[in-house]
């Protein structure tokens, strides 16, 4: 472990498990504060150190032991990021029973058929409307014996489903029959559902020991100590969020905050002022496109900013050896333009950030390099559910963010057939939930098949594309999707995109247009925004396909889409269109859409 963290837990042989992991935090700093969180009530937040944390999960623990689980059965969860996440995770870790996190906003049939695959016994939710919708399927779910509700009265009270309080209450009463079954580093931690974009999800079966090795490794890479305060907005679902900040800050001992939601991020970084944040590009994506909408009709701003990035690169570049250094008369501008500018762009993000984790789908460089010019410590790191999830990041003093970093410790890779990376070490997964063939094409050879082209350059990873994400076209032209899709993105006028070509003579794109801009950019044309009929005039076609052709115009002619089609109806995971990460389900857009999408090659 390295000597810059403060009280860390030592990866040695007695820690073997997630609980022994808290335990040994709560023996280290029993009154240091664990997390913070926003008590809606009261209108304040609050804090609880990690004697009251551990203290509650016993209370919940005694709770779940009462309902006469056995080692090894799975409590699914589908509650927000919250301490009470914490303890019903914790309590069932330290029962040898095995969590089945859940996306608070994925839909109720495909809720049902991870509850039912993953032979779920219990499960915690946030509200009793939650289970009056989920209800209706029960009957699908033969495993299920107990449902517990944090909030609310269900419609139709069962003899399933109780409420949180009453539930703690029966278990302070009730005495178990016998201790838990021991947990080893191979027991369970969790079985993490991927997203399933082209298929039903599949379980990640990730161990105590593969969690551990991750946590340990990142901390390697990123030291985080006690006085760090991250912000935790990704879900716990998202094994990112899961591992780096939810688990490492019990090893780091550093402070966790619940973030209200996605909508009052920004109020909430003000107010909480984190030094660290982990996040997925899309938010960053949304914090330029604001910063860009700011300077609308404010020509000197636009310039200062201009020029605080410009000169801001050149100064990122030459701390990381790969550019000479400023001018002098550079040198002098910077104080001026760091208090006028750069500080305001730090300011954003509460003016306190010492790294901020980037993950879970490529970070575009037009949007991390004007943060990164500015002195936002933004890190693109890379992994996926089945490592638990980090493969590498790049690290505070050596950032490329072309790349998404060297390996971490203990972590081995290499380029298998058609580039495709593959990876090997302790925090790979134990394979696949009931799915022993999936799993041995998994891990062939021993090596995780990561299904991602990459190129390694002295040490460090650049991820060039999906391996099965390649558009075929009829002419026998090869594109990337996600690549041409993040382009297009680039641009704020658009919100959702998904490109069209397999087996077809070109490359279409079908995209959700930004509401703000539409409006103004029809009254423009000549159009009626409110009238759906709009976007199908030629003339909003051309526009779009203009601003598309901008975007993507680095990019091959038979990259480029030829025709669009447009709507303002965002693609929602209650529909069926996202999946829970967020994700386009390409095949589920092509059949819904089906119709609109044959119009767009309509006589060629």
């Amino acid at each position: 472990m390295t000597g810059t963290l403060l009280r860390a837990v030592a990866p040695s042989t007695t820690v073997g498990s997630l609980p022994e992991l808290l335990a040994a935090r709560v023996r280290l700093t029993p009154s240091a504060e664990a997390y913070r969180e926003f008590d809606g009530a009261r209108r304040q937040w609050v804090s609880y150190s990690w004697t009251e944390i551990e203290r509650r999960v016993a209370q919940w623990r005694r709770a779940l032991l009462a309902e006469g689980l056995s080692f090894g059965e799975r409590v699914a969860v589908l509650i927000a990021n919250s301490v009470a996440h914490v303890c019903i995770d914790q309590a069932s870790l330290s029962l040898g029973c095995v969590p089945v996190p859940l996306h608070v906003i994925d839909n109720a049939e495909n809720l049902a058929y991870l509850l039912e695959d993953s032979g779920a016994a219990f499960l915690m939710l946030d509200s009793a409307v939650r289970w009056d919708v989920l209800a209706p399927l029960a009957g699908r779910l033969r495993h299920l014996r107990r449902v517990v509700y944090l909030r609310g009265s269900p419609g139709q009270p069962d003899g399933l489903a109780r409420s949180l309080q009453d539930w703690l209450a029966a278990g302070a009463e009730a005495q178990p029959d016998a201790a838990p079954t021991p947990l080893s580093a191979r027991s369970l931690a969790a079985i993490v559902y991927t997203s399933g974009t082209t298929g039903r999800p599949k379980g990640v079966m990730l161990s105590h020991a593969n969690v551990l090795a991750n946590v340990y490794a990142v901390l390697d890479a990123v030291p985080v100590s006690e006085s760090d305060l991250l912000l935790s907005f990704l879900p716990l679902s998202h094994t990112l969020e899961r591992t780096v900040g939810y688990y490492l800050p019990i090893a780091a001992g550093a402070t966790v905050a619940f973030a209200r939601s996605v909508p009052q991020l920004a109020e909430d970084l003000q107010t909480l002022q984190p030094t660290a944040l982990i996040s997925v590009p899309r938010i960053y994506e949304r914090a330029y496109a604001r910063l860009q909408e700011s300077f609308a009709g404010r020509h000197l701003a636009r310039i200062l900013f201009a020029w605080t990035v410009k000169l801001g690169w050149q100064r990122f570049n030459h701390a990381r050896g790969t550019a000479a250094a400023p001018a002098a008369w550079a040198r002098v501008l910077w104080p001026l333009l760091d208090r006028a500018v750069a500080q305001r762009v730090r300011g954003s993000f509460g003016g306190r950030m010492r790294v901020a984790v980037t993950g879970g789908a490529p970070m575009p460089l037009a949007v991390a390099r004007p943060f990164l010019a500015c002195g936002l410590p933004l890190l693109q790191g890379y992994g996926m559910t089945e490592s638990a999830p980090v493969v590498a990041c790049n690290r505070p003093a050596s950032n490329d963010p072309e790349s998404v970093g060297p390996p971490l410790a203990g972590v081995e890779v290499q380029l298998g057939a058609e580039d495709e990376l593959l990876v090997r070490g302790p925090s790979v997964m134990l394979g696949y939930w009931q799915r022993p063939e999936d799993t041995a094409r998994a891990l062939e050879g021993g090596w995780l098949h990561t299904g991602d082209q990459a190129r390694i350059v002295d040490g460090r990873i650049y991820i060039k594309g999906r391996l099965k994400d390649i558009i075929v076209t009829s002419t026998g032209e090869k594109i990337a999707p996600l690549d041409l899709e993040e382009a297009i993105l680039a641009d704020r006028v658009f919100e959702q995109v998904m490109v069209i070509g397999e087996a077809r003579p070109f490359v279409a794109a079908r995209v959700v247009l930004n509401h703000e801009h539409w409006m103004s950019e029809a009254r423009r044309l000549g159009l009626t925004p409110e009238d759906p009929a709009s976007l199908g005039a030629d003339s909003a076609l051309k526009w779009a396909l203009g601003r598309i052709s901008a975007a993507v115009r680095h990019l091959p002619g038979y990259a480029q889409p030829r025709e669009v089609a447009l709507s303002l109806a965002p693609w929602t995971v209650a529909d069926g269109l996202l999946t829970p990460t967020l994700k386009p389900k390409r095949a589920a857009i092509e059949q819904r859409f089906a119709r609109q999408i044959a119009a767009l090659y309509a006589g060629h």
